[in-house]
């Protein structure tokens, strides 16, 4: 039989599901899982700071571009590359899709290219990014670039459907939040799943995740004129638009061994075994006045604890 394991999750997006995710699916295989208000294991992320009230091991995953904090968590599972000396498996937000060893079989580009009767989009909702707005900007001086999203839509109002919508356009607009290396979420990677060919930015280092021969890879060109001199000869020319849609998304054609749930499946359970047998961090924090903690943090804790003199 396979050994309980009491888990709980905590300070997620609005919309995340306890009862069903990525993290559960991964730790079936070997655990029969338990969800505890009193768990052997905290599984958190950023969006608040509820985390703190636990004693237990803690593991904390981003979808965000943060890095990990380890005078508070035991374990991370982040974007980044860097491994913090064995405390960190990259676990990019893009591998939450089930679907991505369909990328490996690519369709015919006659039929693909068919299907693309429309020139380029983006569904974006955070108007923040600037550099994803500047390009936006720059590209549609040379035909409309149709957004779909709450920010600058031009399509009428906000689609129902971001896949379905996306899936007729030769390029869509696959920019990041921000920058930084291994910071790669599902932007890029949604764009594949449809055969349209992605215009990113975002992670400087995304060749060591996909082809970057298989899209417009704005990191590789001096400048966003010169990346949009590049889409625009793709487009007038449809024998070089297929001569992209026949390059594989990944390097060899080869799904990365890294990214197989199996390998985080084996990983988890490493971690959880080596926590579950370790002194939790949180049993040996430091406090630290809560004077030195920023508005937002201040605010938080507050609502949590009541306004403390300090925190961990």
């Amino acid at each position: 039989m396979k050994p309980i394991l009491k888990i709980q999750f905590t300070d997620f997006w609005p919309d995340f599901n306890p009862k069903d995710n990525l993290f559960l699916n991964l730790l079936k295989p070997n655990y029969e899982v338990v969800l505890s208000g009193e768990p052997d294991i905290l599984i958190y992320s950023v969006y608040s700071f509820n985390h703190l009230k636990y004693k237990c091991p803690k593991i904390f995953y981003t979808a965000e571009n943060v890095r990990p904090d380890f005078h508070e968590c035991d374990f991370a599972l982040t974007f980044d590359y860097e491994s913090y000396k064995g405390m960190n498996i990259r676990l990019p937000l893009y591998r939450w899709r089930s679907d991505l060893k369909n990328l490996c079989a690519r369709r015919k580009p006659e039929e693909i290219l068919k299907e693309k009767t429309k020139f380029c989009c983006m569904v974006v909702s955070n108007g923040t990014a600037k550099e994803r707005n500047s390009f936006f900007e720059l590209l549609s001086q040379y035909k409309q670039v149709d957004s779909g999203g709450r920010y600058l839509n031009n399509v009428g109002g906000p689609v129902a459907d971001k896949m379905e919508f996306i899936e007729n356009y030769k390029f869509v607009l696959s920019f990041e939040n921000s920058c930084y290396p291994g910071y790669t979420t599902e932007k890029i990677v949604e764009p594949m799943i449809v055969d349209s060919i992605p215009v990113y930015w975002g992670n400087p280092e995304i060749g060591r995740d996909f082809n970057s021969k298989s899209f417009i890879n704005i990191h590789d060109f001096p400048s966003y004129e010169k990346a949009i001199e590049e889409i625009i000869k793709i487009d007038k020319d449809d024998e070089l638009y297929r001569s992209y849609l026949m390059r594989p998304w990944f390097k060899d054609n080869s799904f990365p061994q890294e990214l197989e749930y199996s390998y985080f499946e084996m990983r988890m359970a490493e971690v959880v075994n080596h926590l579950l047998q370790s002194q939790p961090v949180a049993e040996k924090l430091i406090y630290k006045p809560y004077t030195f903690l920023n508005k937002k943090k201040k605010k938080l804790l507050s609502r949590i604890y009541g306004r403390p003199h300090f925190y961990f």
